[in-house]
């Protein structure tokens, strides 16, 4: 595996369960991280906690469903950093528990919004900020398994998590010739706090946990990963 020493990897939800797994992982590594995330109090705790701290890691606010938005928060990543040489963007959002027929456009717009718009235009900037500095890079997008075909009373969710496959697919063929890696990671199940706390019942031993997918984003991110448009699928033992 190549050596992140000195390498600039943006993390999107950067102080949720899976964002701050993948943030540890890249740090021990001797990465700088640039953790993005709408919750600014917890920002500066997760970068402080990080190996280095906040003088080599830095936290930035930053609403990803914006063009604006993502300009402003690139830009400040960017003076801070000079360079993003890999994004592992871990931003998303489920709803779901009615059909079609019942369940209205609302939901279908909150997904869309949290799961499709933020890939578009993260990916985008990255991919340009990569392309413009003369090519090279990895981006890295967690995706999901139920977005490899439709679920009941979760069309929304499901349809959405496709989308975003769909968008990774498009770049990957966009920008393998300038050696941009790009490549997503569709997890089953996580083990997280509030997935034990909406499923009591499960057995959260048999999920995936944050700690393996951040190794699944290490693997992708080397300077020369040989992988365009692949979509690992990470199941927990129970599938």
């Amino acid at each position: 595996m190549t050596s992140q020493t000195q390498r600039v990897i943006l993390v999107t939800g950067g102080t949720g369960n899976l964002g701050r797994a993948v943030a540890s992982a890249f740090a021990a590594e001797g990465a700088q991280v640039a953790l993005i995330d709408l919750a600014a109090d917890r920002l500066s705790q997760v970068t402080s906690d990080l190996p280095g701290g906040e003088a080599q890691h830095a936290g930035f606010v930053g609403d990803l469903s914006t063009p604006e938005g993502v300009a402003s928060v690139f830009e400040a990543v960017l003076a801070r950093f000079g360079r993003i040489d890999s994004l592992i963007h871990t931003v998303g959002g489920y709803a779901a528990g009615k059909p079609v027929h019942e369940a209205g456009v609302a939901v279908l717009d909150e997904m869309f919004a949290l799961n499709v718009r933020p890939v578009y235009l993260v990916g985008g900037a990255a991919a340009s900020h990569m392309l413009e500095r003369g090519g090279g890079g990895q981006i890295v997008f967690i995706l999901a398994k139920a977005g490899l075909k439709g679920g009941k009373n979760a069309a929304a969710y499901t349809a959405t998590k496709g989308a975003a496959t769909r968008i990774m697919e498009a770049m990957a063929a966009e920008l393998r010739g300038a050696g941009i890696a790009v490549n997503g990671i569709s997890p089953s199940t996580i083990d997280t706090p509030m997935n034990r706390k909406s499923m009591p019942d499960a057995d959260p031993t048999q999920w995936v946990t944050p700690a393996q997918l951040a190794q699944a984003c290490l693997m992708f991110c080397t300077d020369d990963p040989g992988l365009y448009g692949v979509n690992l699928e990470v199941f927990g033992r129970g599938g």
